[in-house]
């Protein structure tokens, strides 16, 4: 009985790499696919950088962005990077 349980096992474990390794492919040629859409986009003059951070920001709710936003603000106010900024006059 434990044999059969333990061939089960087997099998089963067998299956799960063998989906993991066929995602892993697939992950890799959609990463090579991005890649090329970046490509494309630097040889029409975009700035894949600014993409990059877009993307990442259209991901996020908007209070989240805001939020963000107003932490960022109040750093570089802090560290005199805002014209006008308390730091800045110093």
């Amino acid at each position: 009985m434990a044999g059969n349980k333990t061939g089960f096992a087997h099998g089963q474990l067998k299956a799960i790499v063998e989906r993991i390794e066929r995602l892993e492919e697939e992950k890799k040629a959609i990463a090579g696919d991005i890649k090329e859409v970046y490509a494309e986009a630097k040889a029409n003059g975009f700035d894949t950088k600014i993409l990059r951070k877009v993307i990442s920001l259209r991901r996020k709710e908007a209070a989240e962005r805001a939020e963000e936003q107003s932490m960022l603000d109040v750093y570089m106010a802090a560290l005199g990077m805002i014209p006008g900024s308390a730091e800045e006059a110093a």
